[in-house]
């Protein structure tokens, strides 16, 4: 009988939305008409902008004719949108990004996952707590943990917690770590991080010979003009940082999938006592795992940053925005404390009367037919707090906080 990868095993019940999906079916079966409203899951909800569903169109034409036929690309990305991506994301804030450190791919969630592939599994990894899934779960699926403990933390994963108490800021670790997951504007929680204190982290990555994972995925929507948007707004970053984006959140590419990856030709790593460039080795696993993103869509991602294409996504944005500001106020006004939602899609709730984070979950559901998240599902420090998304129609989102505030 084959052997199977016995890491996967290790997980925990279930990924925290196929595991809200399973409640919310279970819901339905004895609750048929129930309308129910999702602010969980954080996928969009309004259509693709009209730049880059003209520019989709024109490539499909292209592709209908012997000239403008293109079979496979380059695993890397497209030259031309490598080149928008670094003109209008990096040195427009200073950052001196070239396009060769450019990798175009299907999803940031895939490719913070599949950085592990050039990392090897004896660095000693932090992530912050709570924290988007995929981290731990990848680092779990890959051998790099022992078992789970009862408090949901993994043996071999140290986690630093980001909460209340500590005005939602990641402590700068006192102890040595070789791998470091950072995520800002944060999920779940919406908190941001300041230049202050991306500097701090980046001189802690530099004395260590520190490697910083930085997802950047929600940076559209920060609205404090003196947060980064970029790790790489911060000097020296380019010597301990991979920094992923996400055409996914701004754009409305949830289902057509475009984000890319950042890095730099000047990080090291060592392979015993060789030291060698990880651009190499992600380029190299690119180039035999990967077979690159449809013509079609990229054209679609240059789009973005047209014109008319900026426009619209500023629109776009500032539509989710709203919908989180309405989220915050109402919540507020009716007793909850929320967090996040000012420079990020997501309203941070800590749980009212002491529930778990999945009661309120089964509460919400019941009595207002709105689906959140728990919080507990990002990690242990996540217990008590619970994620509402901004991405849904205005309709939706309003009529999901009369529901919660009656209650």
């Amino acid at each position: 009988m084959v052997q199977v990868n016995s890491d996967y095993l290790k997980l925990k019940a279930g990924y925290l939305f196929p595991e809200i999906s399973r409640r919310i079916k279970e819901f339905n079966a004895k609750n048929p008409d129930a309308d129910l409203i999702r602010l969980g899951i954080g996928d969009v909800t309004e259509p693709l902008p009209l730049a880059c569903r003209e520019a989709m169109k024109y490539a499909i034409e292209e592709m209908g004719t012997q000239q403008g036929f293109r079979g496979y690309g380059p695993e890397q990305g497209y030259q031309w949108l490598r080149e928008s991506i670094v003109e209008n994301d990096y040195l427009t804030r200073g950052c001196e990004i070239k396009a060769e450190e450019i990798f175009v791919s299907d999803g940031s969630k895939c490719d913070s996952s599949n950085i592990l592939d050039i990392l090897g599994k004896a660095n000693k990894i932090a992530v912050t707590d709570p924290v988007y899934p995929v981290y731990v779960d990848t680092n779990v699926m890959t051998g790099r943990t022992g078992e789970v403990n009862s408090s949901g933390e993994y043996d071999g994963l140290s986690y630093i917690p980001i909460n209340s108490d500590n005005g939602f800021e990641a402590a700068i670790p006192k102890e040595k770590f070789d791998v470091i997951y950072l995520c800002f504007p944060n999920n779940p929680t919406g908190a941001v991080a300041t230049r202050e204190q991306l500097f701090s982290w980046v001189k802690y990555a530099k004395e260590n010979n520190s490697l910083i994972l930085f997802d950047a995925a929600y940076e559209a929507f920060i609205t404090d003009e003196s947060i980064p948007h970029s790790i790489y707004e911060i000097e020296g970053s380019k010597d301990c940082a991979i920094e992923f984006r996400s055409f996914s959140k701004n754009a409305g590419f949830t289902g057509t999938r475009c984000a890319f990856t950042v890095i730099p030709k000047s990080l090291k790593g060592k392979a015993g006592a060789e030291e060698v460039d990880l651009w190499s080795l992600w380029n190299r696993r690119q180039s035999t795992k990967f077979n690159g993103v449809s013509y079609i869509v990229q054209r679609g991602a240059e789009a973005v940053y047209s014109i008319e294409g900026k426009k619209q996504i500023k629109k776009l944005v500032s539509f989710y925005m709203n919908n989180a500001q309405i989220i915050k106020e109402n919540l507020t006004a009716a007793g909850y404390e929320v967090f996040g939602a000012i420079n990020a899609p997501y309203a941070w709730i800590k749980t009212p009367k002491n529930m778990s984070s999945w009661d309120f979950f089964d509460f919400l559901l019941a009595k207002a037919n709105v689906v959140g998240t728990p919080g507990s599902g990002f990690g242990a420090a996540g217990e008590g707090y619970f994620r509402l998304s901004a991405f849904n129609s205005r309709e939706n989102v309003e009529k999901a906080m009369q529901r919660i505030v009656k209650l």
